[in-house]
């Protein structure tokens, strides 16, 4: 299982900015280890984002993002003390989900 997503959800003026760091390799599937073999893609596909349970981000990544990759968001209609859900669902079916609190 992946590690915890770092996630930083605060409130600047009327908009909340929410910054997602998520530990994963994010394999393309093009690159060879040191005895020539391909590794296999594992990578993230989908990504979404849920604020107090309601859906306002999601989306499709593929191989060509980097390692751990950091994706940033910008919410109208949020609150301090919301809750902000981050999910993601790689190509080889591991998902994380990970909660923060806006500030």
């Amino acid at each position: 299982m992946a590690d915890p997503m770092k996630i930083r959800a605060q409130m600047k003026g009327d908009v909340c900015e929410i910054r997602v760091l998520m530990s994963h390799p994010m394999e393309t599937g093009q690159r060879k280890d040191n005895d020539g073999k391909t590794i296999p893609a594992h990578h993230i596909q989908l990504v979404s984002v849920a604020l107090n349970g309601k859906p306002v981000v999601s989306g499709q990544l593929a191989g060509s993002v980097s390692r751990n990759p950091v994706l940033g968001f910008k919410v109208k209609g949020a609150k301090a003390g919301d809750k902000v859900t981050v999910s993601w669902k790689d190509n080889k079916g591991d998902s994380r989900t990970d909660e923060a609190t806006v500030a």
